[in-house]
């Protein structure tokens, strides 16, 4: 996933802000990390540079 998409993307669940924690990036990609819902504080996995929001 490119760093430039992070602030077009928001919770599923209840709309609001989601705060990254990258824990792998490549030229600008970031591979493998998680969302953290600031509101709810559901929780989203990155894996493969795809943000697993289902």
């Amino acid at each position: 996933m490119k760093r430039e998409h992070i602030d077009m993307i928001i919770c599923p669940y209840c709309h609001g802000e989601l705060k990254l924690e990258i824990k792998k990036e490549e030229d600008g990609n970031i591979i493998e990390g998680v969302f953290k819902c600031k509101n709810c504080g559901k929780t989203y996995e990155i894996e493969d540079g795809i943000p697993k929001m289902i």
